[in-house]
């Protein structure tokens, strides 16, 4: 019997290629969720809203308008499942509220350990980890430096707008 292989998903942007392996044993919840979002083709054309260069990338919710794509329900946040927000880690993004995380996403591009799960209280709960980058850290590297200002109400939004073009499940 051969071990069950932890899926990929290819992520094309306007600025290259990133291959993520999803974490399905340790994050179920939120790989489960991710992937729903990737077979429907939700983040096809949407943006990387959120950009900070000593920080993360962030995507998965708004077109370049900054105008929200509606989501499916919020799902049970998985913090705590021993993943560290290290570099090149893929997460789910949420608000203040702990269980919030619908089909937004960040990418760690330094170690960002301040955000791993910490304890029981909505400050200290953590985000769930539920990837990594196994190809293309190049490219998040070169979306982190992209130029950034405010735009509709938000801060750090890329001046020339960085697109998720598609996204799809590698078949093994």
């Amino acid at each position: 019997m051969s071990e069950a292989k932890n899926p990929q998903v290819l992520m094309e942007t306007s600025m290259g290629k990133v291959t993520i392996e999803l974490f399905q044993d340790k994050a179920p919840i939120s790989v489960r969720n991710f992937l729903s979002y990737v077979k429907d083709g939700y983040y096809d054309g949407l943006i990387f809203h959120r950009v900070i260069a000593s920080f993360m990338v962030q995507g998965g919710g708004m077109d370049e308008n900054m105008q929200p794509k509606k989501t499916k329900f919020a799902i049970k946040n998985e913090a705590a499942n021993g993943l560290s927000n290290k570099r090149g880690t893929l997460a789910m993004a949420r608000t203040s509220v702990v269980d919030s995380a619908t089909s937004q996403f960040f990418i760690n591009v330094v170690d960002n350990p301040f955000l791993d799960h910490q304890g029981k209280t909505p400050d200290r709960f953590g985000y769930a980890v539920f990837g990594q980058v196994t190809a293309g850290m190049e490219v998040v590297d070169a979306i982190k430096e992209v130029k950034t200002g405010s735009k509709g109400g938000h801060s750090d939004v890329p001046v020339e707008p960085v697109f998720i073009t598609a996204m799809k499940v590698v078949e093994g």
